[in-house]
């Protein structure tokens, strides 16, 4: 497979090319609009193409390394990969990874829509091995600017293993930042060579060296922390496993056909359009598809592993739930939590191996990368980018280059998809749809009021 016509129709300034479009981070949402690009180009011939470049500070795609955790399975239908909704005909869809693997016969026989998180990252790799020629990985982002007259911007990067390096200056009309989720610890809480956020499980667990007291412990009570709290269990047969949650237990998430509906392509649509109070309630209501809560049948087999120990007299699972962690001190070879129960009893201690923090994640503000551009973008009444439906950042007049995000910092405006794989494919449609159209604008003719232009120039995104 090839990336399309990545190169054609560059536009020059100041003797350097202008991209059309530069992408910060290269995670599954920017890669579904490379595709979404690279057919385009492939469709569309040299002179309609778009120029693309992605800026990755990884030094190769990865998506959640750290939780691919063997038998953990996606929560998310296949159908919404990459592409399929957005055309089922692409050469991007997961059915034409399984094909081209030789598993399709293999994968229809075992009757799920669910792939395993390994088998799904293997597909993501596959197609972003795809459209290597538009990534630069290993590059950090230090700073977008501003120049002339707001047509274009400026962006400058450094690799990440040698900062003092010259910057790179890449150009471009338009920018998208899809720089993911930033790992959320409590208050007070720093991460260590004991302490981890759940995201880094993998390669901590392995390094670990020690372990005078046989014992992990888990904060949180969502997806993450329940198939954290079953592998180390699975994987450290000689070790106590204590879940600490403020709750009484694991809550299941809403997998039913009717509350699915708030991950519809559709979906996004009506809540833009709803009035604010409207958009919380939304929230409110669905909240439990996604937030907190765990697929059902993960808290079944962790229930009857539980009470299975007891009846053997030989608990390594405990749940220590209405608990709240108050303070985490990491000693010399171990960790030691600070615990007090909500509803009865004293103050304690737990002493750990190591504690896994599954915690959550915060969206990454992309205002944190534009420096003082990040001044000309607007926001509403409670500080919050305001975004467009084809999910361009609002800007005063002096910016007329183009700012797209994609990722949760858009999820007051877009719902609760936008930080999720559901409609990347519909998504990434609709920002390359908006690429072409402002690329059409520019390319008219201005000419005086009621006159036609010389030559029709429209590109329609087809």
């Amino acid at each position: 497979m090839s990336a399309g016509h990545a190169d054609a129709g560059a536009e020059r300034y100041d003797e350097q090319p202008v991209h059309d479009l530069v992408g910060i981070g290269f995670g599954p949402a920017n890669l579904a609009l490379a595709i979404a690009i690279a057919e385009h180009n492939a469709h569309s011939g040299g002179a309609r193409a778009l120029r693309t470049a992605f800026l990755e500070r990884q030094r190769e795609f990865g998506w959640h390394r750290g939780m691919l955790l063997a038998g953990a399975t996606m929560q998310v239908s296949f159908l919404k990969d990459l592409a399929t909704l957005r055309d089922p005909g692409s050469r991007f869809t997961f059915l034409r990874f399984l094909h081209e693997r030789g598993r399709l016969v293999d994968f229809m026989n075992q009757k799920t829509f669910f792939p395993t998180r390994i088998e799904f990252h293997e597909y993501l790799s596959w197609c972003a091995a795809a459209m290597g020629e538009q990534v630069r990985y290993g590059r950090q982002v230090h700073s977008v600017r501003l120049p002339g007259d707001g047509d274009v911007l400026e962006v400058l990067s450094r690799p990440v293993d040698d900062p003092t390096a010259a910057a790179e200056e890449l150009r471009a009309r338009n920018l998208v930042v899809g720089t993911g989720l930033t790992p959320k610890f409590p208050e007070g809480v720093e991460p260590g060579p004991r302490v981890w956020h759940n995201r880094d499980l993998l390669p901590h667990h392995r390094s670990l060296t020690g372990r005078p007291h046989r014992r992990f412990a888990v904060v949180g009570a969502g997806q993450s922390a329940a198939e954290t709290v079953e592998f180390l269990h699975r994987e450290f047969p000689d070790a106590e496993v204590c879940a600490v949650f403020g709750r009484y237990g694991y809550s299941p998430s809403d997998d039913s056909a009717f509350a699915n509906r708030i991950f519809d392509p559709d979906a996004v649509d009506h809540f833009y359009s709803a009035p604010e109070d409207v958009k919380q309630s939304l929230m409110d209501y669905h909240s439990n598809t996604n937030y907190s809560v765990v697929d059902p049948d993960l808290i079944e087999q962790l229930y009857r592993t539980s009470y299975q120990e007891k009846i053997a007299g030989a608990e390594r699972l405990r749940f220590l739930n209405t608990t709240s962690l108050t303070a985490v001190e990491e000693r010399e070879g171990d960790v030691r939590l600070h615990l007090r129960p909500l509803v009865e009893g004293e103050p304690y201690t737990l002493d750990c191996d190591a504690v896994v923090m599954a915690t959550g994640y915060r969206p990454a503000d992309p205002r944190t990368l534009l420096g003082p551009l990040a001044e000309e973008c607007l926001t509403d009444g409670r500080g919050r980018l305001r975004i467009s439906r084809d999910h361009r950042v609002l800007t005063t007049s002096r910016v007329r280059a183009g700012i797209y995000v994609q990722g949760a910092i858009s999820q007051h405006t877009h719902g609760i998809t936008s930080s999720l794989l559901s409609t990347l494919a519909v998504r990434s449609g609709e920002i390359c749809d908006a690429l072409l159209l402002d690329r059409a604008g520019r390319s008219v003719p201005v000419t005086a009021a009621g006159a036609e232009p010389a030559e029709d120039l429209a590109v329609t995104a087809d």
